[in-house]
């Protein structure tokens, strides 16, 4: 089969398209013919030697490395111990996060049965890949954990807050693939979203419910909000001034804040690592089926043009995710 691997760490130009032997299955998984896969800043990261993480929590890498948590495909194989899915289901699902042996950029993948579910029949493959991990990290986030495990990030576990009419959400980064989720989710349950992203995405963020609308190219979200219950930060910054005392700050990368001012105004700060599940991708696939979810897609490479791919997210200022079609003209 052919795949994307790197030997290597750098930047875009690592990545090489390879002839490399379909990978076996075991007990649990599922052999998964890819039709499309999604990217994700992991994979950059992980291209890049995970030199975005302290290095306390930095893994040893070996090399060569398939890059890919996101994938949209066709049960090929079923594994021993697998019951809930057969050879011709059309799944979706992010593979071992948090982890590096995803492994999606390939035209097959070997698939933990319980990291997949069946793929919404609203969505095709291009669109399902481009779900997984960012309306997952939005789900976590503000829906349900769906875990007991405590964030690396901060020591402890995440409790999404309520959410319903009278509170008000703020999505900084809102274009982005957590961001539009994120609008979208929060609106779902109720809430008045304020969306911040650059004048170009605001059609597209009114249209998937945005209630206010911030270009931070004309005016800062600080200067024009207040009273935010909860800020869901995809891109970084002092937004503190825009939440209320007592509101909570979600901030999906590392992000430090002044403990004094924590502190004095009583405001939650926490944080997520994203984990996989198959459980939770069947009830929001639900949501895509119902059209309450929508996903939106920035560009399509082919699976050969990676380095493609990982160049258009390096410019940055997505509307959407970037996805990885097998055997697709790039669009």
């Amino acid at each position: 089969m052919k795949a994307i691997r790197f030997h290597a760490a750098g930047g875009p130009e690592v990545l090489r398209y390879e002839e490399v032997p379909v990978p076996a299955i075991g007990a649990g998984e599922v052999l998964v013919r890819v039709r499309a896969a999604g990217i994700n800043p992991p994979d950059w990261y992980l291209r890049e030697g995970l030199t975005v993480m302290p290095p306390e929590m930095r893994p040893e890498l070996s090399c060569p490395l398939t890059p890919g948590t996101d994938v949209s495909g066709v049960v090929e194989a079923v594994g021993p111990g697998v019951s809930d899915l057969v050879v011709g289901d059309e799944v979706y699902g992010m593979l071992r996060f948090p982890g590096f042996e995803g492994r999606g950029y390939a035209e097959y993948v070997a698939a933990p049965a319980a990291d997949l579910a069946r793929k919404p029949t609203g969505l095709d493959h291009v669109r399902a890949a481009g779900a997984p991990m960012a309306v997952l990290t939005a789900w976590q986030f503000l829906v349900e954990l769906g875990h007991d495990v405590p964030s690396p990030f901060t020591g402890r576990v995440h409790r999404p807050v309520a959410l319903g009419p009278g509170t008000t959400v703020l999505v900084n980064g809102a274009a982005g693939g957590v961001g539009h989720f994120a609008v979208q989710l929060a609106k779902w349950k109720g809430a008045r979203v304020v969306a911040v992203a650059s004048g170009r995405h605001e059609e597209f963020l009114r249209d998937l419910g945005a209630d206010e609308f911030v270009d931070y190219t004309r005016e800062r979200a600080v200067d024009v909000v207040r009273d935010v219950d909860v800020v869901v930060d995809a891109v970084g910054g002092n937004l503190l001034p825009v939440l209320k005392d007592g509101g909570t700050m979600l901030p999906v990368f590392f992000a430090e804040y002044d403990p004094v001012e924590i502190e004095r105004r009583g405001i939650t700060v926490s944080n997520i690592q994203v984990r996989s599940s198959g459980a939770q991708l069947a009830q929001i696939g639900r949501l895509f089926d119902s059209g309450v979810l929508r996903v939106g897609v920035d560009s399509v490479f082919p699976l050969s043009d990676a380095v493609g791919a990982h160049v258009r997210a390096a410019r940055g200022h997505l509307q959407g995710k970037i996805v990885l079609a097998v055997d697709q003209p790039r669009s």
